[in-house]
Parts: structure tokens; sequence; C-alpha cells
């Protein structure tokens, strides 16, 4: 392969610059690759163009649905067609290019996103397939935050279900242009109609078709392209589906056919003319008598501006594990899908042509170290090149620069804006982080935003904000202890920690500070699993966990005052504190304090030791009385703060932190547990004993829709009562019932509830 590469090289040494003669090729053994990518067949581009497409023609996608919805496989057969693999990898089977985890191929489900870059028809495709579970949502957030367009995948037998309705809000929040593609048509129960139907009623989302599937469930065959009014047909004796022909629908031997695909073209002629103003002069103006000679080029841009504002999705159909309805599915990424320079990011204009990039994933490679993905916004990177943390502020020096083949990675001299690179040698930037070539470069960009005069750590904490937002990281709702084998192995677990953190920000690592060990806060059951797992295959470290613990809450239920003073002498300095506080609760949810100050609080006193009075109040609220869990839904106010000349600011955070202890001590205490969102997707032979189930677990039952020959039961249940729900529920239905959770609010517990709870975390029962 590599002398392939050299006699490219050298055939085009006339054109290509000799730094792009360092290319390699880093091929993993046992997957069988085409050559370098973009050298499909014969058809040879100049490497120039392989490295630095046109921005216009780049196109940086995600694929996101609910879990089991085929995103991997659909990743899967879009890889093959475009040429970058010779075979088709089937989750099945544990040989998918995007799910290279060890965990991932043994459980057939996507844990991590993975970065895949490939070309179709002239085309940049940077491409992500996130994972479908709930456990991961942060991981298709921070993903769907450098992605300008995405393809939502259906099941569709099912439809909506309930992580896709958190997808396409996560979407919703980053203002993502999206296309839906609604998979597995071959399945028993597939429904075309009931599918979009799900979409216009459940997203409240406007489905443009156009497409129609050719049959249903077993007869599935093809798909009819409403644009072009064609039938798209796949050979039934082709093993990969690579052979497909496309014919005109023709009143002979298609007229039901042809019907319905005018009378969808029509309908979807209108739909568009309705969102699109120009389009719609357009119609009423030359072709109001006969919408049949509308050109299909004029319907498909008109298409790809209303996606863009994102005021309807148009709706595809086919088949990933058939290999039906893949390559049209590129081709409307290509065709409606935005460019990076057809997305509006407003910081852009700060920072001209200097580098602005988000570090948005972390990987830690053996032989590599920790490999950070970046989505570059403007400018150029290099290797070799110096750049500027803004969130950390420190300096690093990228080594290496690669393209992301998945599991493979090309070496590269540059790349420019508008694409996704992985660098090699940044030993502190984390996700969320925002990249600049330099300091000077974000204080530039901070004062073009008219922050000039502020204070130099004001200005840039404001630059920060300016730059790039990272992403939102929920709260862990469940934690358990985790153990070295021995002493000794402590230092080798607080490192695999360490990196594991920096990978994925939603693990929390903390030390209990009454028993001294390490305690593991994650976002699910199979999330502290996976975690588990990693630890023992990358780091060799055999751990042990302790029993799984639900992260709890406190609050209290009135109002109370409480003062205290500290008086200590050090030395020959008299630290002297007093201070009188108000705790009350609030009826607003709000995870930290809210602060205020009274009027009698002299604001000289405020101006020195507002940021001491602000840790004491925060530190107090890490730990409420019942349980040692956060306190929240709390106002504290301020009411007298009487402060000895020369006391020291952690005295006033100490005597401040004591004073509200005490308070929270005084007033009646509540503990808050966390309420999932629960769908329990079941046939209806089963629907009895699963409602019998859930009124043992507390569950609240909200409704119990139909869809198709199941049921969808839908309702609340505590996180406490649902631990080990999966096996009970597949033992309840001999298997045949899936689930969904993903985490509500937080609520109060009842008194009883609660009393047996802190009977039993005392050892009383």
């Amino acid at each position: 392969m590599l002398s392939n590469l050299r006699i490219f090289a050298n055939m085009y040494c006339s054109r290509i610059t000799s730094s792009l003669k360092r290319i390699k090729t880093h091929v993993p053994l046992g997957r069988n690759y085409s050559s370098l990518p973009g050298l499909i067949g014969n058809d040879i581009k100049s490497l120039h163009s392989i490295i630095s497409p046109p921005v216009a023609k780049i196109r940086n996608i995600g694929i996101m649905a609910h879990i089991d919805a085929g995103k991997t496989t659909t990743t899967e057969r879009i890889l093959y067609y475009s040429g970058y693999t010779r075979s088709l990898g089937d989750v099945d089977d544990g040989d998918t290019v995007t799910d290279f985890m060890a965990q991932e191929r043994e459980r057939g489900i996507t844990i991590q996103s993975a970065a895949v870059t490939f070309d179709w028809k002239g085309y940049r495709v940077n491409l992500i397939d996130t994972p479908g579970h709930v456990d991961f949502t942060l991981e298709v957030e921070r993903c769907l935050r450098v992605l300008d367009g995405a393809v939502a995948v259906f099941d569709a037998s099912a439809g909506v279900e309930a992580q896709t309705l958190t997808v396409w809000r996560q979407a919703d929040k980053h203002q993502i242009p999206r296309i839906c593609f609604l998979n597995k048509m071959d399945k028993t129960g597939a429904s075309f109609n009931y599918a979009v139907e799900s979409i216009r009623e459940k997203l409240k989302a406007k489905p443009l078709l156009l497409q129609l599937p050719i049959g249903e469930a077993k007869n599935f065959k093809g798909v009819v392209d409403v644009v072009r009014k064609e039938k798209l047909l796949w050979n039934s004796n082709s093993d990969d589906g690579k052979d497909f022909e496309r014919k005109p629908l023709l009143e002979m031997s298609d007229p039901e056919l042809l019907k319905e695909t005018t009378e969808a073209r029509n309908a979807l002629i209108e739909q568009v003319a309705d969102l699109d103003d120009e389009f719609a002069d357009l119609v009423l103006g030359e072709f109001s008598e006969n919408f049949d000679l509308v050109p299909a080029e004029k319907l498909q841009t008109a298409i790809h501006r209303v996606t863009l504002a994102r005021m309807a999705v148009p709706v595809l159909c086919g088949s990933a594990l058939k290999n039906k309805g893949v390559q049209p599915l590129l081709d409307a990424v290509t065709m409606y899908l935005p460019s990076p320079e057809e997305r509006n990011y407003e910081f852009l204009q700060w920072y001209k042509d200097d580098l602005c990039a988000l570090a948005f994933k972390v990987l830690h490679d053996k032989q590599r170290g920790p490999l950070v993905f970046m989505r570059i916004y403007s400018g150029m990177i290099k290797p070799q090149s110096a750049i500027h943390n803004i969130n950390g502020n420190c300096t690093e020096r990228i080594s290496r620069l690669l393209l992301p083949f998945a599991d493979q990675h090309v070496e590269i001299p540059s790349l420019t804006a508008g694409n996704i690179a992985l660098t090699v040698g940044l030993k502190h930037t984390a996700t969320g982080d925002t990249i600049v070539s330099s300091k000077s470069s974000a204080l530039a960009a901070a004062r073009r935003a008219g922050r000039e005069g502020e204070k130099k750590h004001e200005q840039n904490s404001e630059a920060e904000r300016l730059l790039l937002a990272g992403v939102e990281i929920p709260e862990p709702v469940f934690f358990c202890t985790i153990e070295p084998p021995s002493v000794a192995k402590q230092p080798d677990l607080d490192h695999a920690l360490k990196c594991l953190q920096r990978e994925d920000p939603s693990l929390k690592v903390k030390l209990d500070p009454d028993s001294g060990q390490t305690v593991l806060c994650g976002m699910g059951e199979l999330h502290i699993e996976i975690i588990h797992d990693r630890i023992k295959r990358e780091y060799g470290l055999e751990t042990y966990l302790g029993p799984l613990q639900v992260a709890y809450r406190e609050t209290i239920l009135n109002p109370v005052r409480a003062t205290d003073t500290l008086d200590r002498t050090l030395g020959d300095k008299r630290h002297l504190v007093t201070v009188e506080l108000e705790v009350k609760p609030m009826e607003t949810s709000s995870v930290t304090p809210v602060i205020e100050y009274a009027e009698s609080v002299s604001e000289d006193i405020l101006k020195g030791s507002r940021e001491a009075i602000e840790n004491g109040i925060h530190s107090a609220c890490l730990q409420g009385p019942l349980l040692g869990s956060p306190v929240q839904d709390v106002a504290i106010t301020l009411h007298s703060l009487i402060i000895h000349p020369g006391t020291s600011s952690t005295m006033i955070s100490a005597c401040v932190s004591r004073c509200i202890q005490k308070a929270l001590k005084k007033a009646d205490n509540q503990v808050l547990e966390p309420l999932m969102n629960l769908e329990v997707t079941v046939t209806r032979d089963y629907l009895s004993p699963v409602l019998a189930d859930l009124a043992q677990r507390r569950g609240n039952i909200q409704e119990i829709q139909t869809r198709q020959d199941n049921r969808v039961v839908i309702g609340f249940v505590p996180l406490a009562e649902i631990m080990g729900y999966s096996t009970v529920l597949r033992t309840l239905t001999s298997g045949s019932a899936t689930f969904a959770l993903e985490l509500s609010n937080y609520q109060a517990m009842n008194p009883q509830d609660q009393s047996t709870l802190l009977s039993r975390r005392s050892g009383l029962t």
C-alpha cells in the first residue's frame, strides 16, 4: 500500500510540494482498507484536494438516534459505498469501523462517538457516529456542538422513541439543520406513514417527503425519488447493494405509483412554497398552471434553503442492513445539509482570519498519548505550531496533525477552517476548551468585540465567553466507591481515572472526606460498568467497586436564622468574624444557592470579602445534615458581617460555612430523590405484569400509547427503584420488552420512604 502511495506521489511530484509527500497511513491489522482515502478505484485526485477541499464542498454531519435504530449500520454502509472500506462490517459480527472499542463490539452498542472522514462525489464529509444510550447523552451533546448538520435515523416500525426526543431537543438547542432517514423499512411492522406521522406529532417538525417506499416489511424493494419522479430499485442478486437502477416512472408500466408520486410531488411543492417566498414567487409566476414543469434543480435549491432555516425536515427511507437507500441518503446529505460557511457563527467576526477552534473530544492512545479532536472554525492549523488554550490559560505545541478515519489516521501537513482534525501532543487541553493561535489574538478578539477598559482577569473571562461555549455537563445520578487491588496501585488508579475524566467530562471522581475512599460518580449503571471495564482492559488494573448508590439531594422546608462567631489567634494575629444570616427554601429549582445581601451590610466590607463569603456558602452547601448530599433550592441572605481588621479571607469563609451548617441543622430537612422519565415498549400479552411491577416500584404511569402491535407505557419512576430493572423486565416479558430512561427532575421523598432511607444509611435496618 505504501509503495502504491510512493508511485502516486512521484507521478505528481511536479505539482505537489515537498511537505505533502510526508503523508503516511497507519493501517490496523485485520481490516481491508482501500488505498488512501479519496483514491477510489482509478479515480486519482491531486493530494491537495484530498487534504484541503474547498469549504463549500465540506459537510460536517452527525448520525443521531434512539438506541438500536441502526446508526452504526448506516454509517458502515456509507463508508462502504464511498469506497473507504472494501468489506461490509456488521454490528452483530463486531467488525464495524466506528465501534472499535472492545466493549462496543461485545455489547453491540456505540459508547464513544467516532469521527470518520470520507469523500462522496467531490464532497468531503466528516461524519460522527454518536451513541443512542441515555448514559452517554453528553457524548452526543459535545458532538452536536461542532456539527453543521445531522441525520436523524428512525426505526420505521417504532417511529419517534424516547431517546429520539432527547437528541432532537439537543439538536434544536444547537440550531442544527437535519434530515430524517426512516431505516428498517424491511422489518416486520415497518410503516412509512406511521413513522412520518410520529415525526409530525411528537417532534412538532414539518416532514418533507422526498421519497416514498416501494413496498414495506418483507415486500420492500426500493424507493421512489419524489423530486425527480424516478424509481430506484436495488438488484436482488447483488450482495452489497452497490448495483441499483434509476428508472423514470411511466404511465405504461407504473400507473398507480406514478399517480401517487405526482400527488406527493405536488404536495411537496405546495409545502416548500408555503415556507420559502422565493420559490413561491417562481411557482406562482411560471408554473401556476402545471406543477409538473417545476424543474427538479429549483425544487432542490428551495428544499436546501428551507432545511437550512430549520423550518422543515426532508424525509428519506431505506434499509441500511439490506443495503437499500444509503446512496440517495448520501446525495441528500451533500445537497440539503449546510457547508461550514452556510452556518452563521457570531464569534467569527471578531477573529478575522486568526485560528479559532474548539476541542470537543479527547482520546488516550497508548503510543501517542492524548489525541484531541478539534473543529476548526477559522484560520489554519499546522503541526509544530504553538497554540493558546483560553480555558486552561496555557500555551501548548501540536506535534502532529491527523485526519481521523475511525481507528485509522492519516498524517497531514495542514488543515483549514471548516474541517475536523485530530491533534497529537496537547497535554493539558480538555473537552470544551477553546483554542486560538496566541494569547494576544484572543485579547485582540475581545477588544474587537468592544470590551476594552476592563480589568485583565475580567477581560480573560469575557474573551472566554466571547469565544466558544463548551458543553453543559449534566450532574451524575449514580455513585460508588472504587478501590485498587493494593495500596501500591493507588497512583496507577489515580492516573487511569485522571485520563478517563479528560476523555469523559460526565465522569466525576472525588474523595470521601470521612472514609478517604475514591468515589466514582456517573450517569447510569452502564456508564459506571463501562468505566470499570476500561480500567481493567486499558490500564491493566483489577479494581473493586462498592455497591451502586443513588445521588440524592437535600433541601429545607422552613426559613431559619443563625449567628456564629469565630475568634482565633494565630501567631500574633487575631482573626475575629461575626456572621448573621438566614437560610430559606426557594419556590423555583436551583442547584446552586441564591445569595442575597441585606441593606445593613456595608458595601465597603463586601468589596474585600465577597469572594470569601461566597466560597464559604458554596462549600457549606456541598454537604447537607441528613445524608451528606448537596443542598439545593435554598436562598441565603447575609444580614450582618463584622470583621476585625487583619482577619484572613480563609477565616471569613470558615465562619460563614459553619454558620450555614448550624442553620441547616436547625431547619426541617427534606431529602430529594432523582425521578426518571421511563418509557417501556411491551407487547399486549405482557402489559399487565409490567404495570404491576411498576406499581411496586412507586411508578407513576402517565399514559399508555399504542405503537402498532405494541403498547408504550410512559411514566415516572424514582431512580432508586429502577436499579437492575433491565434483568427484571427481561424475565417478566421473556426478553421481548425494551425500556428507555432519562432524568426528569429531583422530587421530595414522602416521609415514610425518607425515614426508611435514613435508617438504612445509619445502619439501623
